[in-house]
């Protein structure tokens, strides 16, 4: 059924382009240089023809997955930083996202496009000639040995235990990591200390012009000095993400706080890590080295990542799915796992709604 829509869908694209081609024949030749404002109404048109893949929205969102898609444009012809940021936004808009430009600059060689979707910044790059964009850049460069931690290959499969050791790996502003952590939350509450729960934070921050280090730090020294407010504070974070209002309505202790953020900056250098921007992976995003350890062990490269007993574990973001991944870990499963949890999955980002048409539990920002 897929591929007769594939093809039903495409009819009136061909009938178009082969009218175009015949009035081709019988203009005059025009120069190759193209107005922008001429160009502007081509990409339009790819726009309006494209909107109905939803493939591109998904594959958006799957930071460090370099998914290619062309625009019209005439050969080696550069376009204007504002020109290549319009089309971007007007395409994701076309998607439904709801999308703002927060801004354009040149990075690497390419246009990048910096959109706002449901108060996450996520990175589009675009070719200087308009041909291509993609979701994020991935170095050629082979890293040296010494770039290359040396680690023993994580477990495949998830063992079973009398209690389960549970880590979820996020960044603290990764729509797909807050999207996780809002449907493991009512997971973490049912079962209490029937399992070893803990979130960990991925070894880079890929949003740290939004306070996602300085987050991180705060919810590391709550959940590590005031475990008892943790997933309370957590619940409040997730849904607006104003982190200094539910430091308030959730009754932590700031003094104790801040002496827990100081040492831990200390320990970890990550201020320094953040300030100091030639140690940035790539260039581009600040080290995070509190789960460093953990990182490389599991071999976690992105947000979020689930290990259960030691193994990444597959499993959808809905409460109900990730009650039985968890509940398969143990040797004998307490009464709780016989409860009926929300199976509606969150939607990614902040706020607390169901997730509106198909998911990607793939998606990841890394």
């Amino acid at each position: 059924m897929e591929e007769e829509n594939h093809n039903q869908n495409n009819e009136p694209s061909n009938q178009s382009e082969e009218s175009q081609h015949t009035e081709t024949k019988t203009q005059e030749p025009k120069p190759s240089i193209q107005t922008e404002e001429h160009l502007g109404k081509r990409a339009k048109t790819e726009i309006k023809k494209l909107s109905s893949n939803k493939i591109f929205w998904i594959a958006l969102g799957i930071i460090g997955i370099a998914l290619i898609i062309m625009f019209l444009r005439a050969d080696g012809e550069t376009v204007s930083a504002d020109f290549a940021a319009n089309a971007v936004l007007e395409f994701a808009n076309a998607q439904g996202a709801n999308a703002e430009l927060e801004g354009v600059e040149e990075e690497n060689g390419f246009y990048k496009v910096s959109l706002s979707i449901q108060g996450q910044t996520l990175p589009v790059y675009v070719t200087k000639d308009g041909k291509y964009f993609t979701s994020s850049l991935i170095p050629l460069e082979t890293p040296t040995p010494s770039d290359t931690p040396t680690q023993t290959p994580p477990p495949t499969e998830v063992t079973k235990s009398d209690k389960p050791n549970v880590e979820l790996f996020i960044m603290s502003h990764c729509p797909y990591g807050t999207q996780i952590e809002k449907g493991i939350i009512p997971v973490a509450e049912l079962l209490g200390d029937k399992i070893d729960f803990e979130i960990k934070f991925v070894d880079y921050a890929m949003h740290p012009t939004q306070g996602e280090v300085e987050e991180q730090l705060n919810q590391y020294c709550i959940q590590k000095e005031q475990n008892a407010k943790y997933l309370d504070y957590l619940t409040c974070f997730l849904g607006e993400g104003k982190s200094e209002e539910c430091l308030t309505s959730t009754g932590i202790d700031k003094t104790k706080l801040s002496a827990c953020y100081a040492a831990t900056d200390t320990e970890f250098d990550v201020i320094k890590n953040l300030e100091d921007k030639a140690s940035w992976n790539n260039g581009r995003f600040p080290q995070f080295n509190i789960h460093k350890e953990e990182n490389t062990k599991y071999g976690v490269q992105g947000s979020p990542t689930l290990v259960i007993n030691g193994a990444q574990a597959q499993a959808g973001r809905d409460a109900a799915s990730l009650l039985t991944a968890i509940c398969s870990a143990f040797n004998t499963e307490p009464s709780e796992c016989s409860e009926t949890l929300s199976s509606d999955s969150p939607s990614p980002g902040f706020g607390f709604s169901a997730s509106t048409g198909a998911t990607n539990d793939a998606a990841q920002c890394g």
